[in-house]
């Protein structure tokens, strides 16, 4: 018991880990101060010193730490991480045989019993993301466990713990043979281009599939599509493959505009019969107002918190605001994609939003997305379900 730290739950909170909450809430603990170094293993107590979990510390948005156990007696070691881990992969055994899809997440994090750590796989190569330096420190344990449980092509790994929030901009590749990007990866018979070793983010959110095979298969067929937030331009190729008459890009990002065209590349797609424009959405808004552009099909996938020069944006606070920008430019019966991996909020809420952007506007829900099988969810901890996707029809 020496190297484990003890950590007090306050009485309000005790309920949380009798059901089994999987977060170490600052707020829920009496003696923050008694923790020191990241990665240690804690327990959870209660005022009388009764056990409720064991876990890591290791700082994460708000909490100190994930557990990994209820059992005292239960070792965190290498036996513990093999066993969590290939438990996961076999859970995704239909994923490795799809001959349409090979690109897919294989460790989800707290859904899969390790909250901080997350797993992809890109066509041979693993991709891991550290979500704290607690995490970091059982790095020798999960590599091991991955060179015994699968052959793969390389490891390569993306460390999200600045304390600045900034993207640790180390080289990413870990072990095996690096490869030569973009490697190209299928998603349901789509081709994506992928770059494991350039920054935080490789070209392809994995959550957004079952949206993407949506747009594709049934509702881009004839229509003029627009991709707001568009970063490297993914709904784009998918409406286009599934028959768009234009699709346009609209990303403020620089780098936005060769990523897109990258991707349309690999699909056999001629780019320059679509419109890839970099500038700030909500200027593109009013530009396209301007001149009375109008839309049949519109995706919104904003990030959670963005800043620009002139506009700041809170999916919390300004998502109805950026429906009524959309309602502006969209033709009566278009469609709108309405998305956000906001976690603070559920999907009622975001729901609240969108009736409050159409202001009394008539519209029909279609349809609704939340994170694919791979992405498994903890039931005891709702925010770990933070894909909300409402596709919706204007009506008048």
């Amino acid at each position: 018991m020496a190297n484990i730290v003890e950590l007090k739950i306050k009485p309000d909170f005790t309920k949380h880990y009798k059901n089994k909450f999987p977060l170490i809430l600052k707020d829920a603990i009496t003696n923050p101060g008694t923790l020191s170094e990241e990665g240690k293993i804690v327990h959870l107590v209660d005022q009388h010193g009764q056990f409720f979990a064991k876990g890591y510390y290791g700082k994460q948005n708000k909490g100190l730490g994930w557990i990994l156990s209820f059992n005292e007696n239960e070792k965190i070691d290498t036996v513990f991480f093999k066993h969590k881990i290939r438990t996961a992969f076999n859970k995704r055994q239909s994923y490795y045989n799809d001959e349409n899809t090979n690109a897919f997440r294989v460790f989800n994090g707290e859904g899969d019993g390790i909250g901080g750590l997350t797993i992809d796989y890109f066509a041979g190569y693993y991709v891991i993301s550290w979500y704290s330096k607690g995490i970091y420190s059982f790095k020798d344990k999960v590599i091991r466990v991955l060179d015994e449980l699968v052959d793969y092509k390389a490891i390569y790994e993306k460390k999200r713990f600045d304390t600045k929030g900034q993207y640790l901009d180390d080289d990413d590749f870990v072990k095996g043979e690096r490869g030569e990007f973009p490697i190209i990866v299928k998603e349901n018979g789509i081709n994506y281009a992928v770059h494991l070793n350039d920054g935080a983010m490789v070209g392809i959110f994995l959550d957004q599939r079952g949206v993407r095979k949506a747009i594709r298969d049934k509702y881009a067929k004839g229509k003029n599509v627009l991709n707001t937030f568009s970063y490297t331009g993914a709904f784009s190729v998918a409406a286009a493959l599934g028959g768009a008459a234009k699709t346009t890009s609209v990303d403020l990002a620089g780098r936005s505009k060769s990523k897109t065209i990258e991707q349309f590349a690999v699909n056999g797609i001629d780019y320059e019969q679509q419109d890839i424009i970099v500038m700030d959405v909500f200027d593109y808004f009013k530009y396209a107002k301007r001149k009375e552009l109008k839309f049949d099909f519109v995706v919104l996938d904003p990030p959670s918190f963005a800043r620009s020069k002139k506009h700041t944006f809170s999916t919390a606070k300004d998502y109805p605001a950026l429906i009524q920008d959309t309602l502006a430019i969209t033709e009566k019966n278009g469609i709108i994609v309405a998305s956000t991996n906001n976690a603070s909020f559920g999907m009622k809420k975001f729901k609240e939003f969108i009736n409050k952007g159409f202001n009394g506007m008539k519209y029909k829900v279609l349809e609704e997305f939340s994170l694919p099988a791979d992405f498994q969810v903890n039931r005891n901890f709702n925010q770990g379900n933070y894909l909300k996707v409402v596709v919706v029809q204007k009506l008048s």
